[in-house]
């Protein structure tokens, strides 16, 4: 019997890198099938419908959350973005793994629907680290890296539903350790408690003294 894939879903708080991380494993691996998400938000740059994402107004996004078509959607910021199940379900049965780069809101979903999944939630290594990442994509305001970082205050109060916790310090080592979470190779070590709370502190300090 063909394997059944498996979901992998990384998770983590804007600019901390996982779009990067889960771009580098689907060209090392490009077995791994990629989820992409439906969006209400307009396209950024070079982004093409069908590719990066699919592109629907509210009207069509409704009608799906209306029919049931989303294994999970959740609205981020200003818009919403949802995945649909027939997509997923076509790709595990084929057995391929799919890969989610969604946010915690989408992932905490998928584990209650699928309890079986994998969930990696991505840290930064440092609140400098992370605004270093936010201004130099130099595509937000100061007011939207702000509302980011209180969405992260909240993102890092939930990530101890996550399995794993990989910081993003060494971006290839990154790689390489969500492709042993998800072969089944990586053995669970200590959780790094003590850099998620310095992480949400330091940001706490920060949006206080904006």
């Amino acid at each position: 019997m063909n394997r059944r894939g498996r979901l992998v879903v990384v998770s983590a708080p804007s600019g901390t890198g996982k779009s990067t991380v889960c771009g580098l494993l689907r060209q090392r691996r490009p077995e791994v099938a990629v989820s992409i998400s439906y969006t209400t938000r307009p396209p950024r740059g070079h982004e093409r419908n069908g590719v990066e994402y699919h592109f629907v107004d509210e009207a069509a996004f409704d009608d799906m959350v209306a029919a049931g078509q989303f294994l999970e959607w959740a609205r981020v910021h200003d818009h919403r973005y949802g995945t649909a199940r027939r997509d997923v379900e076509r790709l595990l049965e084929q057995g391929r793994d799919v890969l989610f780069d969604i946010d915690i809101q989408g992932g905490l979903q998928i584990r209650r629907q699928v309890p079986e999944a994998l969930l990696i939630f991505l840290l930064p290594p440092s609140l400098q680290e992370l605004l270093r990442r936010l201004q130099g994509r130099a595509t937000e305001s100061p007011a939207q890296i702000r509302r980011r970082l209180e969405t992260a205050v909240a993102e890092l109060e939930q990530c101890r539903h996550y399995q794993w916790l990989v910081v993003n310090d060494d971006l290839e080592g990154a790689v390489d350790q969500v492709d042993e979470i998800r072969l089944g190779r990586a053995v669970a070590g200590e959780r790094p408690t003590e850099l998620v709370e310095r992480l949400r502190r330091d940001i706490e300090n920060r949006l206080r003294s904006w």
